[in-house]
């Protein structure tokens, strides 16, 4: 069986994680089985579907690597890949429906429902039990659309149990009576979400559903639909939903949920796809850090490894997480990310490449977030100090005063922008061996006149980064 899966997102708002990690469960699943990855745009909802969403979306998208091999900007023998263009495909299959007496027409009025549906149930009767649904109301009904009248279309729902095959959930079977009769037309002539989600995913010869856990009831709906068609039916894995680690939904309270709040607060694409593959699904190595590509193997990536729990979100995991990638990186490719989140104005564009790597190198190892290179370049150019405790001591030893005393006077023979690391490398020396200053009074005392701190970066590299300026103005208000 040739392998196709799709993701079929709502051009009604950014791009939500939980649909990314959908997408990306959908892409590895596809390149772990040689497969075909679909990108599918279900825009019917005309009022909240818009272009600037669905671009948005395929930014995002793109942005995480996923690649569709058939959709929107690139086509496929299945086109047209929006729903919005289908309608027609949608209405030929409504009409086989409604010659076979598997659909009918209901003309009963909103108000009629609303009452009918509480009537129902308090009488623990299916939900709908309208006239229309009696067929020796159909000639009415369809006499009176022949005429123009609007009404949607009901599927007739079957008094059987329904059941089918999850790969998460195991053997899933519905009783019958749990659901009414539901619309899979509406009157304005536009289908429902559980009616040309089966036409498409047959149409496109989708062999696996893979989605959220939400969508299980959706399904019960949508295999009456498959069987009515006798359309053969795809291999569903439902996987567990997101929550926050209150155990609620995963939402806005939470903090972001959006991919693009993610891209602008300094995640890298390929530490939030590495962190949302593990949020369902475990890999047979237990690695938490990996790459999509190396995930994209048959014997890795499976659908049997995924978990019925729910996912808790852990905003410092995938901090770490970050974190882990931005240390494997490249020193040129780590640079080319971190620029666009440094402002246009900022003093890091004024300095040379060789200052611009060196600065990044020395906090590569320490940033969870590509922002926050920007945080350390402001601690650069700092010339506050905080006067803690811990630095109050260490300008109280004997030896300090000595080492602000030489520092100061050799600051002020220094002509350039900043101190090289060999004139920086003779002050140390100079200190230990001519003032017989060593080890931690040595280091510290260096560190508490020149930076403020008691602890932090390599001052071999950090000195020769900050200007000389700042080390002036920093060493004189002690």
């Amino acid at each position: 069986m040739t392998v196709r899966v799709r993701f079929a997102p709502s051009p009604t708002g950014n791009l939500h994680i939980g649909g990314a990690r959908t997408a990306l469960y959908n892409y590895i699943f596809a390149r772990a089985n040689g497969g075909k990855y679909i990108l599918r745009i279900e825009d019917t909802d005309q009022e909240r579907s818009t272009k600037e969403f669905e671009a948005s979306q395929l930014d995002d998208m793109q942005w995480l690597g996923l690649v569709h091999d058939e959709g929107p900007g690139i086509g496929g023998e299945y086109a047209p890949y929006h729903q919005a263009q289908r309608v027609e495909i949608y209405h030929k299959y409504a009409d086989q429906l409604l010659s076979e007496g598997k659909v009918f027409y209901d003309f009963c009025s909103d108000d009629e429902l609303e009452k009918m549906a509480i009537k129902n149930k308090e009488e623990g009767t299916p939900p709908y039990t309208g006239k229309w649904k009696e067929k020796e109301n159909w000639p009415e009904a369809k006499s009176r659309v022949a005429a123009g009248e609007k009404a949607p279309l009901r599927f007739l729902v079957p008094d059987i149990d329904i059941s089918y095959k999850d790969y998460v959930r195991g053997d899933v079977t519905f009783p019958k009576g749990m659901v009414g009769d539901f619309v899979i037309m509406r009157s304005n002539g536009l289908p429902t979400f559980n009616f040309c989600n089966v036409i498409d995913d047959h149409l496109f010869k989708i062999s696996h559903v893979i989605r959220g856990e939400d969508h299980v009831n959706n399904t019960l709906r949508q295999v009456m639909v498959y069987q009515a068609f006798d359309f053969p039916l795809p291999e569903f894995a439902h996987v567990s939903l997101l929550i926050g680690e209150d155990r609620q939904k995963l939402s806005k309270r939470h903090g972001a949920t959006s991919v693009k709040q993610y891209r602008e607060d300094g995640y890298l694409p390929e530490a939030l796809a590495n962190y949302l593959c593990l949020l369902g699904w475990s890999h047979p190595e237990e690695k938490d850090v990996f790459t999509i590509e190396e995930l994209s193997h048959k014997d890795i990536f499976t659908l049997t490894r995924f978990s019925k729990s729910h996912a808790v979100y852990d905003i410092e995991k995938l901090k770490y997480i970050n974190g882990q990638h931005i240390k494997k990186m490249s020193l040129e490719d780590l640079q080319k990310r971190v620029e666009p989140f440094m402002p246009k104005e900022s003093w890091y564009f004024k300095q040379d490449t060789s200052w611009q790597q060196n600065f990044i190198s020395l906090f590569q190892e320490k940033v969870h977030l590509l922002t926050e290179f920007n945080d350390m370049l402001g601690e650069l150019q700092g010339e506050s100090f905080n006067l803690t405790d811990e630095l109050k001591e260490i300008l109280a030893w004997d030896t300090t005063p000595q080492i602000k005393d030489y520092i100061q006077g050799q600051l002020e023979s220094v002509t350039t922008e900043f101190v090289d690391a060999d004139t920086f490398s003779q002050w140390m020396n100079h200190c230990k061996k001519e003032l017989k200053i060593k080890g931690k009074p040595l280091f510290m005392g260096f560190r508490g006149v020149l930076t403020g701190q008691n602890h932090g970066a390599d001052l071999k590299v950090l000195i020769p980064l900050t200007p000389v300026s700042v080390l002036k103005t920093r060493i004189a208000k002690l």
